[in-house]
């Protein structure tokens, strides 16, 4: 599997549960990892590592979302 996959380490928070402070820590975490998966992405656009990096950046983009709007319901 290619490098920069490792370390997502299966990170699927329980966002229903957390309070504003844990939401707001775990938005920050889920926006450094966008930005170190940013900094990894491959150069050949037509390859599975591509395509797997691809995957894994919309997850934690949809991630993010979520947790923004959970931080605006809150409001």
């Amino acid at each position: 599997m290619a490098d920069f996959l490792e370390f997502d380490g299966g990170f699927a928070p329980d966002i229903e549960t957390m309070d504003r402070e844990e939401l707001e820590a775990c938005l920050k975490e889920v926006q450094e990892r966008i930005a170190d998966l940013d900094e990894r992405e491959p150069a050949d656009m037509n390859s599975e590592e591509y395509e797997a990096w691809g995957d894994l950046h919309e997850e934690l983009e949809d991630l993010a979302d979520e947790i923004t709007d959970r931080l605006e319901e809150m409001a």
